[in-house]
Formats: C-alpha cells, structure tokens, sequence
C-alpha cells in the first residue's frame, strides 16, 4: 500500500488524508491485516494516538496525537463541539439547499441508547442523468453536498441522510440497494461517496487556529464529471492542500 499523504505534522500531531476502505484499527470481528494506526507508526517511526475517527469507506482528514496528552487534549475539543468538521458526500436525490438535521441516533459505543446527533447541511449543486435507476423514473437525480457536525456519532452523515431519504452513494449498510448496485454494475464503482474535506481546531499548545484540508481521490473527481457535479467541487477539495495557521487567539 503506498505512504499516507501528510497533511499536516508537527511536534504533537500528524494528520493524513485517509484512503477509503481501510479500517482505522484492529476490531474483534475484523479479518483485515493492515490498519491505519499500524500503517501510519509504521510510516513515521512512532506511535500515534488517534483523536478522532473516520468509518473504513469514509476519505479524508484523519488526525492524531503523537503522544497521549496531545491526543486527549485536542480530543476534549472533540468532545466540547469546537472542533469543525466538514464533509463532502454525494447523495442521490436533490436535497433542499440548506438544512439541519436534528435526529438522536443509536450509539453503540456509548451504551447509553440513543444520543443527541446534529448535522448541518448546505446543497452545492444538482445534477440529472439519462440513466433510469428502477422503475419509477427515466432519470436519476443527485446531489453534491456539504455536512457539518455539531456532534460526532458513529455513521451520523449516513445516518442523517439516509433518514431524509437522499442516502450516500455507495453506502452498503444504509444506503439505496438499487442506486448502489447500478453504479457497481454500469459504472465500475465500488466505493461510498463520503469525504471528510476540513479540519479546523486550536492547537492546544500554540493557540493557533489550525485549518486542514484535504483532496478527493481520483475515483471521486472522475465521478463527479461523471455525474456533471464537478463544477460545484469546492476549490479546497480539489487542490494540493496546505495545513495553515489562520490565526492565533489570545
């Protein structure tokens, strides 16, 4: 598998731009070999703390501490809702242009049932093909669009849209079976739609506000031409990114 792109490292923390469909760790019911936290140390020569995670189909920005404290620090931001997040995701359907979705879900790690879970959502653009997607119409409808978290449960943008009836693309486990199956067997593609595309936090040792961002793959560029959705990429989600310091608070 070839190297990580770093997206940002320094003394405490090291942020890469995460392939989909690897897992972030070792899981009991896993039969995977390789994992993100052994790849990643095994990369950079030490051991890294993650701070947050990424489901195995999701893309994008994946930080960690590397070393426990930074970790638990960056990771009570986590925890306090300043840390921004930002995604980017394909959906079918044309989805209203702006929205919250305020939708307790289940969270198995918590134990404690169904849990508040708050996703912001803005429309970036639509688009409709000549492709007939079941029987119901001549055409299939989809969505770019941008989601924010206000809070951090497990698969909550599957979740969430999936409620709203505009599932991710390619989400095997809640999303759309015909839609998932027609874009494998017409379009060659096996993957979700799901890309974590921004990061921002204060580092909790220099006070900066520290903004990261990180590029689709390729698959995901070529299916938004594919889909007539690529104009409305947003510009951060298409170039090399760069890790800035977009100021410092006092």
């Amino acid at each position: 598998m070839s190297p990580f792109s770093i997206l940002f490292s320094d003394e405490h923390f090291v942020a890469i731009n995460k392939p989909p469909g690897i897992l972030m760790h070792r899981t009991r019911i896993s039969e995977d070999n390789v994992f993100v936290v052994q790849l990643l140390r095994d990369q950079i020569g030490q051991r890294v703390y993650p701070v947050h995670r990424l489901d195995r189909a999701t893309s994008g920005v994946l930080i960690f501490g590397k070393n426990a404290e930074a970790s638990g620090l960056l990771g009570e931001q986590v925890m306090d809702k300043t840390v921004e997040k930002k995604y980017l995701a394909i959906v079918r359907g044309w989805v209203p242009e702006t929205g919250t979705v305020d939708y307790a879900l289940d969270d198995p790690d918590s134990g404690k049932g169904r849990l508040e879970a708050i996703t912001h959502f803005v429309r970036l653009g639509t688009s409709e093909i000549d492709h007939p997607i079941g029987l119901r119409h001549k055409t299939a409808r989809f969505s770019l669009i941008e989601a924010q978290l206000e809070t951090g449960r497990r698969h909550q943008i599957r979740k969430h849209f999936a409620h709203l009836n505009y599932p991710v693309i390619g989400d095997k486990r809640h999303g759309d079976v015909k839609h998932n199956s027609y874009f494998r067997d017409v379009f060659d593609l096996h993957r979700m739609f799901l890309h974590s595309m921004l990061l921002s936090f204060r580092h909790p040792y220099t006070n900066e506000t520290i903004l990261i961002s990180a590029p689709i793959d390729e698959v995901f560029e070529s299916t938004l031409h594919l889909l007539n959705l690529y104009e409305f990429c947003p510009a951060m989600a298409l170039h090399v990114p760069a890790a800035l310091a977009a100021g410092t608070q006092r």
